[in-house]
């Protein structure tokens, strides 16, 4: 991976977008301190032997991809949010919420290992 990837991941997308992507990030790197930071089917990915959790900008939401099992394991607390084969899709217009991101995170190196 070329050193910044990611950071230009995120330059690629609209200044509105850009402060969202960079806390997502943040969150996910301080969940993941081991994991490695590629671009792996053109998003932001973490990985640890292998993918653990990508995220992607899309036009009216924030996808995060923890797998299915993951996203079984946080139902009750994703309700309100589209979720489907592993995808959890946070829309724009709401409060994107950072905590739950970290969580899932953490619960996806800690349980992929």
């Amino acid at each position: 991976m070329e050193p910044n990837a990611i950071d230009a991941y995120i330059d690629e997308h609209t200044e509105a977008i850009r402060p969202l992507l960079r806390d997502v990030r943040r969150v996910i790197r301080k969940s993941l301190p081991e994991a490695a930071e590629k671009i792996s089917w053109g998003m932001p990915t973490w990985w640890d032997r292998h993918n653990l959790i990508h995220f992607a900008a899309q036009k009216h939401h924030l996808g995060v991809y923890p797998g299915e099992e993951a996203a079984a394991q946080f139902a009750p607390r994703l309700t309100g949010y589209s979720v489907s084969k592993g995808t959890i899709r946070f829309p724009y217009d709401k409060p994107v919420p950072l905590d739950l991101i970290a969580e899932l995170a953490a619960w996806c190196g800690a349980h992929n290992r």
